[in-house]
């Protein structure tokens, strides 16, 4: 989950690990699951294609879905972007570095962006589920003091990515890094779709209770905390960032913690708080930028906003934009 966040804190992590080699999920799946994943996918506008061409009345929007974390197969994508980058009129990114530094100093200033301050997680929870929690906490270089006083949506972030990718998170080196170097490179302005302390003002907003249950959906994940990382990063070479983020569902649906039912409640919960909020505030951002500049601009940010009813190209195209797939 919004891994920009984690990249920019990345430097208040553990050691490093090396990266994930796990299974792909997705060739574990049962006729059934097969069938509901499809199901799903079918009902998702967007699904495919990790980069694209909006284009109204003359005007030209170019739009990415990147992976923030390192990966040497991001050197082609890269490649393609140059052009691209070098007559772009402004790059927009989830969290460029001037936002990064904003966030590490209001993180010095103020610790309760992230910790609790009046209670801890032991006494919010049951103790089976803490002890299931502290020790996924020192899985991954993080002792269970200090997890117990951080803030529940923060941990089940933190718990959302497998030790294996903390490496891949340190290097700081995703597909966002780069376009922002390349940016920089020919002298294109770069601008944040949000300010840095939008996640804190979504999350710290939701009732305590609310944010433990995202705990319990990462905790219901652990087991196959590598192989779901390993299966998000070939699905996004793949291109099929709608299969992706659907594909979620049935992995906490398969947990004995969540009816289906439940899961599909939980990840529509998940849908609305990491994307589709966020998408709806984009759009005047990305429309107002694109007003300002006589040269096409390019909008980079994580694949999972892309597809859906209320994913970044659906709103374009219900705003009258016509939206052409491109070679990524």
């Amino acid at each position: 989950m919004l891994r920009p966040l984690l990249v920019a804190l990345a430097a208040l992590g553990g050691a490093a690990q090396a990266q994930c080699a796990g299974d792909d999920l997705r060739k574990t799946l049962s006729d059934d699951e097969s069938a509901t994943l499809q199901r799903l996918v079918d009902a998702t506008p967007y699904a495919e294609g990790n980069r694209w061409r909006a284009e109204k009345d003359g005007e030209i929007i170019r739009l990415v879905g990147t992976m923030h974390l390192s990966d040497p197969r991001l050197d082609r994508p890269a490649d393609r972007l140059r052009p691209v980058l070098k007559d772009a009129g402004a790059l927009l990114l989830e969290m460029p570095a001037d936002e990064q530094a904003r966030l590490m100093t209001a993180l010095t200033e103020d610790p309760g962006l992230i910790l609790l301050t009046d209670s801890s997680l032991p006494d919010l929870m049951p103790d089976r589920a803490w002890q299931t929690l502290a020790s996924a906490a020192r899985d991954r270089g993080l002792p269970a003091a200090m997890a117990a006083k951080m803030r529940p949506w923060y941990l089940s972030m933190l718990l959302s990515v497998p030790a294996c990718a903390q490496a891949q998170l340190q290097e700081q080196d995703g597909l966002d890094a780069r376009l922002e170097a390349l940016a920089t490179e020919y002298g294109v302005p770069t601008l944040a779709l949000e300010p840095f302390d939008t996640t804190f003002e979504i999350f710290n907003a939701e009732p305590l209770e609310g944010q433990i249950e995202m705990i319990a959906a990462s905790l219901a994940e652990q087991e196959d905390g590598e192989n779901g990382m390993s299966t998000t990063i070939a699905a996004y070479f793949d291109e099929k960032a709608g299969e992706m983020w659907r594909l979620s569902e049935i992995l906490v649906a398969r947990s004995d913690m969540y009816t289906e039912d439940e899961a599909a409640d939980l990840m529509a919960q998940s849908t609305e708080a990491l994307l589709n909020t966020r998408n709806r505030a984009w759009i005047p951002v990305i429309l107002d930028t694109a007003a300002r500049h006589e040269a096409p601009i390019v909008a980079a940010f994580g694949a999972a906003h892309l597809p859906g009813t209320e994913g970044i190209l659906q709103l374009l195209a219900d705003d009258g934009w016509t939206l052409t797939r491109e070679p990524f």
